[in-house]
């Protein structure tokens, strides 16, 4: 299985059209078909279910992609890792991050360390701390951000130099919004929103016996996205702060949580993990400035 026909497959399955996906890999359309159906007959499966003017995926289709599109990825960043070798101003470095008010202290070091080296070209995916640490044991991210503590036995970490604190977004004329803080007796019983890890890893260790009055309404990966729906009435975000605009006339108030439940922020890496000289160079700055703080 050739990464080129990866690729091939890749395209035919986000044009979902056979002519679309030449015209884009600049190949022509008998070349392009010949090439998956000889991938389809090395997998043993049917990949797409072929319609008059469309092509879909096939569940088997599906799988593939999820794969390839890692397999490709992966391919990328190797060939971009080797051309960069010997240039240690310049060069590639993937970054997963969950969401934080505490990324701005990486992006202080990311903007720094541009100037010392302007070659650098960086790549953010966000997601909670699942999804970004699958990509980084896939060797797809240099370095993940997570708000838990991290396995010792597979990664190496620096704590960032503050600590986030957990909070409820809600509507500002909730009877809650009066209040300097919120308890979990205060939430027993109303809607609430929340991710499913921040829920199971925070809320129940926070909320103790209570959490078995508390009820989780809809899990959201996105703080902004349920945000929208606290603005709404559906429900009370569970978030941590300054995710969220609840600035005067956004319609939402910020209460944090008491007792007060704080999150601390890791910058983590595999453990035996080669590094490009780029991705080296820039450890080794914010090893030393975070330990300045």
């Amino acid at each position: 299985m050739e990464i080129r026909t990866l690729r091939y497959f890749l395209a035919v399955a986000r044009e979902e059209n056979m002519s679309r996906a030449a015209e884009q890999l600049h190949v022509t359309q008998p070349t392009l078909s010949k090439a998956l159906k000889a991938l389809e007959d090395e997998l043993g499966k049917k990949l797409f279910t072929r319609h008059s003017f469309s092509i879909a995926l096939t569940d088997e289709g599906a799988l593939l992609r999820s794969r390839a599109e890692d397999l490709v990825s992966m391919a990328d960043k190797i060939e971009q890792e080797f051309m960069s070798l010997d240039d240690v101003t310049g060069g590639d470095i993937y970054f997963g991050l969950a969401e934080s008010y505490q990324i701005r202290y990486l992006a202080r070091e990311v903007r720094a360390f541009k100037r010392l080296c302007p070659g650098l070209r960086y790549h953010i995916t966000s997601g909670d701390t699942e999804q970004v640490t699958e990509k980084l044991d896939k060797g797809l991210l240099d370095f993940a951000v997570i708000c838990e503590t991290p396995d010792e036995r597979k990664y190496h970490f620096i704590p960032f130099p503050e600590a986030d604190y957990f909070g409820a977004a809600l509507p500002a004329d909730s009877p809650l919004a009066d209040k300097e803080s919120v308890t979990a007796d205060d939430l027993a019983g109303l809607p609430l929103f929340c991710s499913e890890q921040s829920w199971e890893n925070d809320i129940r260790p926070w909320a103790k016996e209570r959490f078995s009055s508390l009820r989780l309404e809809g899990s959201f990966r996105l703080a902004y996205n349920g945000s929208m729906f606290a603005k709404e009435g559906l429900g009370i975000l569970l978030t941590l702060n300054d995710l969220i605009d609840t600035s005067a006339g956004s319609g939402l108030v910020f209460r944090p949580l008491f007792p007060r439940l704080e999150m601390k922020m890791y910058l983590l890496w595999n453990k035996y993990q080669s590094f490009t000289p780029i991705a080296d160079r820039f450890l080794k700055q914010i090893r030393s400035s975070f330990a300045n703080h």
